[in-house]
């Protein structure tokens, strides 16, 4: 597994290019890095959310985890450390800025996030879209109640938590009509359930929204998922940033897949 993400990253690094737009073709994925890969979030919004996360990661709390996914590569059993779960499982802060710009640009009307765990990438999310609703959804008691803590610290009023699992959540939504225009998966890395969940939010997404892939590259089976998604017949454009892959459904675009570096 260590040799397969060490080989995977170094291909990224050989192949990966573009950082500043240079070379690029379509005026849409031009615009998207020169300009909302650069956007900045607030300092004092980045300032509030990484007090938090450092809270998280000097809690000595131990939580009884409720795992539906293929759990954690680092942290075994279901008895864990809110400190490590703020260490592994939460999106860095570099992350966490893109995917606020990425919902400052794409957000509307709404977002849907599978995965919440401590709630970092929820915030970050939120902070971008202050005016939209982001429906984010949690199996997990026990992670879901630090999630909640972790909202109410912050002060965000646009969080909308559903607290049961994906194949239950989505259905939901799809019966209240929600669709989004920005949708992070994240929170299960088995091929299989990704591809479900993928194919869920094409029924109830449009040609404007965004979805966002956490973990293309953590294993074969997330990597073959990342891959098999590319071929699905409604994506217009794909962007590999090796941590994250970015899914377009863009009419007018010529079919491209691109690894940029970030």
């Amino acid at each position: 597994m260590i040799f397969f993400r060490i080989s995977g990253f170094l291909d990224y690094l050989l192949f990966s290019r573009h950082r500043n737009g240079h070379g690029i073709h379509s005026p849409f994925i031009f615009d998207l890095i020169s300009r909302v890969f650069r956007n900045k979030t607030a300092n004092d919004i980045v300032l509030k959310i990484e007090e938090i996360r450092k809270r998280c990661l000097s809690s000595e709390r131990i939580i009884r985890v409720t795992d539906l996914g293929a759990g954690s590569l680092k942290m075994k059993g279901d008895l864990r450390k809110v400190s490590d779960i703020a260490a592994y499982s939460a999106v860095p802060k570099k992350y966490g800025v893109l995917l606020s710009a990425l919902a400052a640009e794409f957000g509307k009307p709404a977002v849907i996030e599978l995965g919440t765990s401590l709630g970092i990438s929820t915030m970050y999310i939120a902070s971008g879209c202050p005016d939209s609703v982001v429906y984010t959804i949690e199996a997990c008691p026990e992670t879901s109640a630090i999630a909640r803590e972790n909202f109410n610290a912050a002060g965000f009023k646009n969080i909308c938590f559903m607290n049961e699992s994906f194949d239950e959540a989505i259905p939901e939504l799809k019966k209240q009509s929600v669709s989004p225009g920005l949708v992070f998966i994240d929170g299960d890395h088995r091929r299989e359930p990704v591809l479900r969940y993928f194919d869920q939010i094409v029924e109830i997404s449009n040609s404007s929204t965004v979805i966002v892939l956490d973990d293309i590259h953590q294993s074969r089976e997330m990597e073959d998922a990342w891959n098999k998604v590319k071929l699905h017949k409604s994506v217009s454009a794909t962007v590999d940033l090796y941590r994250i892959g970015l899914i377009f459904f863009r009419r007018g675009m010529s079919r491209s897949d691109y690894v940029i570096r970030y």
